[in-house]
């Protein structure tokens, strides 16, 4: 298994749509299962290919408590079962440190294959049901953050920005001081 590099709002890249798979390999299985790797390293409950700059219909989560339970769907496809929208405060992992309110079906059907090809037919609300549409918006080339006013958009891409230059620094910092451990003699 390998970790994979996340795209960050607002690489373009985040806007392709999503291609259905017509065919469960083992490379789709491999991508699966790099893919919740990747999740967990993150400390995220759900990746969509699209994320990792893999243009198929996948999407893996866990929502459990010990990081245990990882659910993988293919070609998904979700039908609220309720009219009304609730907020629910979202974040993602290709915007980090940004989290807001967006209102979406409290309650969906949710119908995909298993990294197996078996079906999945199951009804979800609250944290999955919100979950599994934030992902499927990835597969469709939409960012929660499209959601929000264009104020909050510009501030998004913002933070992103000093949090991705932190980042950069801190690895470059780690990096040095290993190549300084290394060139040491003992």
């Amino acid at each position: 298994m390998a970790l994979l590099p996340i795209l960050s709002y607002p690489d373009s890249r985040l806007r392709t749509i999503a291609a259905p798979i017509k065919t469960i390999t083992a490379d789709i299985k491999t991508l699966a299962a790099d893919m919740i790797e990747t999740m967990y390293d993150a400390q995220g409950i759900g990746l969509a290919a699209t994320q990792v700059d893999k243009h198929v219909q996948l999407i893996v989560m866990d929502l459990s408590e010990n990081k245990d339970a990882p659910m993988v769907f293919i070609n998904p496809k979700i039908t609220p079962l309720v009219t009304e929208k609730q907020p629910y405060e979202e974040g993602c992992l290709s915007v980090p440190d940004v989290y807001d309110k967006v209102e979406r079906p409290n309650k969906v059907r949710i119908e995909a294959l298993d990294e197996n090809g078996d079906a999945i037919d199951m009804e979800a609300e609250g944290l999955l049901a919100v979950c599994i549409q934030h992902e499927m918006d990835h597969l469709n080339g939409v960012i929660f953050v499209d959601y929000l006013s264009h104020l909050k958009q510009t501030r998004a891409r913002d933070k992103v920005r000093k949090v991705l230059k932190v980042r950069d620094k801190q690895q470059l910092d780690h990096d040095r001081k290993v190549k300084e451990a290394q060139a040491t003699p003992v």
